[in-house]
């Protein structure tokens, strides 16, 4: 379950996005070992318009915020089918539906407010997070940054993923003896954060 910071989206492509979300949002969910995806299975946006409103909020494209379904028809082109494979996400309204019950029983955002942990222009080191985070969903998580820029100091946290298995269950996205993946993110630039200090950049309008 693939959640984006949409501030360090807007970076990432180099766009200024209109009033980012101020909140964490959803990216996707992605199968990691999915050996059979229906790419033939078209989107069809009427079969999750009941859940437009919880889409719009939750799972937006930050990059594109006037046409979201082009985002949605990727990731159900690319991830949706393979995650089909699973009776419980076994059609878009179960996909998006399932993912957005996910992103809701996380409150990812709830958590690092409670954990203290919260944009800022100060520093937090990588370790802390992950630690936090574990302590309150007793997993792993895997946190994806932005390496530093030329003329940057420091990485820029972007995505955090939290792993489940086949049932849904919160897993280690790290397994013993198993490589973590990095790169598998909207553009070119995220990958797993080294440890040390990373910027959680604030939103434009609070950073002023």
């Amino acid at each position: 379950m693939v959640h984006h910071w949409p501030v360090t989206v807007c970076k990432e492509v180099e766009k200024d996005c209109r009033d980012p979300p101020d909140y964490w949002t959803i990216h996707g969910l992605w199968p990691d070992r999915a050996e059979e995806c229906n790419g033939s299975w078209p989107f069809h946006f009427e079969e999750i318009k009941d859940l437009l409103p919880e889409m719009k909020m939750y799972w937006p494209d930050v990059i594109h915020p006037l046409n979201h379904s082009h985002f949605w028809k990727h990731e159900w082109e690319k991830h949706g089918t393979c995650a089909a494979q699973l009776d419980a996400l076994n059609s878009q309204k179960k996909y998006f539906g399932g993912s957005l019950g996910l992103y809701e029983k996380l409150e990812l955002n709830s958590i690092l407010q409670k954990l203290g942990i919260k944009p800022s222009i100060n520093y937090y080191q990588i370790s802390d997070i992950k630690d936090a985070l574990a302590s309150m969903y007793g997993v792993i998580p895997k946190v994806q940054c932005l390496p530093p820029k030329q003329g940057e100091e420091v990485q820029t946290i972007g995505q955090i993923e939290l792993c489940f298995t086949k049932d849904l269950q919160l897993r280690n996205c790290t397994e013993p003896g198993e490589l973590g993946e990095s790169g598998r993110a909207w553009g070119p630039g995220l990958e797993v954060c080294e440890d040390g200090p990373a910027f959680y950049p604030p939103p434009p309008q609070s950073a002023r």
